[in-house]
């Protein structure tokens, strides 16, 4: 029981991480009806900006906060004005592609500067172990499950309570009507993708101590948030996190119990079956969005 209670909790730990890239699936879909297939190599790129200025001297901390406002200028207001801008009139599909592209880029422009040498990266937590009625709890898998869930209801609060996050959604669910009620649409816009550039560093600076710092990091990444936002409900905040917590311990457990070749597949099979029996997620609900 102690091994399993110790698997479940290192489970979650990972999951809220991929919840966290996942984030920001559902975020822009609902803010802004945009879909990243670059969300990984949104939290790559992060993880090897606080690389730089750790090299520099700049201590962790202050690396992560720098590299938020770096983030929200390039990662936010750039892949808004330079991607989504000129590619949203087209439809959804044109926009993937371009994302699908972006990341190809930013792949390889991080290897060509970095090299293809996974880089090891400071633990924000420490590396404390606590023994917590027989079971083993790392410091980092504690801050983790903390900051992930601090950070998505905090989130839900946003778009549901205030004024701010109800006018996002309604631009996404009706640009036109926005407009006419006095919405400023592109300011709600901007927030959304500055958001989620927010989201994308925080992530990094959790995941990086484990993926290590490398140029591909991002590949294995985007495609577990995508599936976790996809089995939570792709509408719903808090479908991200339960989704990729379901992920995360379905990994361990089948990886302990079962065999670590399969580890890896239980995020495609728990897709399979909630698309089979749930299309819109466990949490998500149908809705009406103007194409």
């Amino acid at each position: 029981m102690i091994d399993f209670a110790q698997l479940i909790i290192s489970g979650m730990a990972t999951g809220a991480i991929y919840a966290l890239a996942a984030l920001g699936f559902t975020l822009l879909w609902q803010a802004s009806g945009t879909i990243n297939f670059a969300t990984g190599e949104f939290v790559m790129l992060p993880a090897f900006s606080m690389l730089a200025f750790q090299a520099l001297g700049v201590p962790l901390l202050i690396s992560f906060f720098l590299t938020l406002v770096v983030a929200t200028a390039v990662l936010g207001y750039g892949f808004k004005r330079s991607i989504v801008d000129p590619m949203r009139k087209y439809g959804v599909m044109p926009l993937v592609v371009a994302t699908i592209g972006l990341a190809l880029i930013m792949r390889s422009g991080v290897q060509l500067s970095f090299g293809a040498q996974a880089l090891p990266f400071k633990n924000i937590f420490g590396y404390e172990v606590f023994n917590i009625a027989g079971v083993h709890v790392s410091a980092s898998d504690l801050g983790t499950l903390i900051v992930t869930f601090i950070v998505v209801v905090g989130l839900q609060a946003f778009l549901q309570r205030t004024v701010t996050g109800r006018a996002m959604q309604a631009v996404a669910q009706n640009t036109e009507s926005a407009e006419i009620l006095g919405i400023k649409v592109n300011r709600m816009v901007f927030y959304t993708f500055a958001i989620n550039a927010m989201l994308a560093t925080l992530a990094a600076l959790l995941v990086t101590p484990l993926y290590l710092a490398k140029f591909d990091m991002g590949i294995t990444l985007g495609l577990k948030a995508f599936l976790a936002a996809i089995i939570g409900g792709f509408n719903n905040s808090r479908g991200a996190l339960l989704g990729g917590i379901i992920i995360g311990v379905s990994e361990n457990l089948i990886g302990a119990y079962v065999s670590s070749a399969y580890k890896d597949g239980a995020a495609l099979a728990l897709f399979m079956l909630v698309i089979l029996f749930k299309p819109n997620g466990l949490l998500g609900a149908p809705t009406e969005r103007k194409v």
